[in-house]
C-alpha cells in the first residue's frame, strides 16, 4: 500500500490562511467586544426588543469569534498515534457549536416578541436610533475584517455568519427606530426582531447542513467521484478503480483513499503508475491526502466489498 500526504506547498498555503484568519479574528474580537456592553446599556435604557437582541447578538458574536480561534489553536496541535489526522475536526465542531446556539438565540428573539406582540412596550426611538447606528459602523468594520476567510474555513464561516446576523440586526433596529420615531408604531420594534431572528435561522441553517456533511463523511461537494474514477482508469496501465472513498476531515482538507487493479510491466511499473495517479488527484481534483492500493487482480484484496464508483440506475427509469 502506498500513501501521500500533504504536499509542502498546500501546507505553506494553510499556514498562511490561518495566521490571516487569526488576525481577522482578533480584530473582530476586541471590536464586539468593546461595543457589546453600549449595546446592552442602549437596550435596556430604550426598553427595545429589537436592539437587546441585537445587542446579545453580539454577545454571542464574542463567544463565537472566541471559540473560532481556540479550535484553531487546537487544530493547529500536531497529530499523534491517537489521532492521526490531528485535530483539524475541532473547527467543525466549533462551526457546529455557534449554529446550535445562533438557532437558541433565535427562540429566545421569537419568545420575546410573542410578548411584546401582545403587551405593547413604550420605546425609547432615540436612544434605538443612536445606538443601533453606532453596532452598524461596528458591525460592517467587523463583517469586512472576516468576509476573506469566511469563504475557505467552516470555523471562520460560522463565527462569519454570527457577525452579518448581528449586521441584519442593526439595520433592522434603525428601520424599527424610525417607525417609532416618525410614526410612533412600536409594534414595529418586535415584528424587526422576529424578521431578524428568521434571517439569522436561514443563514445558520446552511452552516449546519454544510457541517453535516463533513461529520457525515460524505464525498465533499467540489468533487465530481465519477469523473475522478474516470481519469485515474485512463491512466495508462490502471486496468480498474474500485472500493473508492472520499470524505473531509475539515473545510479544505479533502481525503481519498482507492484500490487499483493495475498491469504492471517495464514500461508501467509500480512507481510510475503511482505517481501518474498523484498527479491526476491532487493538480486536477485538489485532494489534500491520498491513499493508494495497488494491486494485480483483486484475489490479494483484503477488502470485504468492492462498490462500483458509478451510481446505478433507478429502478423503472433505466432506458430499453
Amino acid at each position: 500500500m502506498s500513501h501521500e500526504h500533504d504536499s509542502v506547498g498546500h501546507r505553506h498555503e494553510q499556514a498562511s490562511h490561518r495566521s490571516a484568519d487569526r488576525r481577522s479574528l482578533l480584530i473582530a474580537l476586541a471590536l464586539t467586544t468593546a461595543y457589546l456592553v453600549v449595546g446592552v446599556i442602549g437596550g435596556l435604557l430604550a426598553n427595545s426588543l429589537s436592539l437587546l437582541a441585537d445587542a446579545l447578538h453580539m454577545v454571542t458574536d464574542a463567544a463565537a469569534i472566541g471559540l473560532a480561534l481556540l479550535a484553531f489553536w487546537v487544530a493547529g496541535r500536531p497529530a499523534t498515534f491517537t489521532r492521526t489526522f490531528g485535530f483539524h475536526r475541532a473547527e467543525i465542531l466549533a462551526a457546529l457549536v455557534n449554529a446550535a446556539s445562533l438557532w437558541a438565540l433565535t427562540l429566545w428573539i421569537f419568545y420575546e416578541a410573542y410578548d411584546r406582540l401582545t403587551n405593547l412596550h413604550e420605546i425609547e426611538g432615540g436612544i434605538m436610533l443612536a445606538v443601533g447606528l453606532g453596532g452598524l459602523l461596528v458591525n460592517i468594520v467587523v463583517a469586512w475584517a472576516l468576509h476573506r476567510s469566511a469563504g475557505h474555513s467552516l470555523n471562520l464561516e460560522g463565527a462569519f455568519l454570527h457577525v452579518i446576523g448581528d449586521l441584519l440586526g442593526s439595520i433592522a433596529v434603525l428601520a424599527g427606530s424610525f417607525l417609532i420615531i416618525a410614526f410612533g408604531w412600536h409594534i414595529a420594534d418586535a415584528l424587526f426582531g422576529v424578521i431578524v431572528g428568521i434571517l439569522i435561522l436561514i443563514s445558520s441553517g446552511h452552516l449546519l447542513w454544510r457541517v453535516g456533511r463533513v461529520l457525515m463523511e460524505n464525498v465533499p461537494a467540489h468533487l465530481n467521484l465519477d469523473e475522478l474514477c474516470q481519469r485515474l482508469e485512463e491512466v495508462p496501465g490502471v486496468a480498474e478503480v474500485h472500493d473508492i472513498h472520499a470524505w473531509s476531515i475539515t473545510n479544505g482538507y479533502d481525503v481519498l483513499s482507492a484500490h487499483v487493479i493495475a498491469n504492471f510491466d517495464n514500461q508501467f511499473t509500480h512507481d510510475r503508475i503511482l505517481r501518474n495517479l498523484q498527479d491526476v488527484v491532487y493538480r486536477s481534483f485538489n485532494v489534500t491526502h491520498l491513499t493508494v492500493q495497488l494491486e494485480s487482480s483483486t484475489a490479494g484484496c483484503s477488502e470485504d466489498h468492492h462498490q462500483e464508483h458509478r451510481e446505478p440506475a433507478i429502478p423503472g427509469l433505466a432506458g430499453n
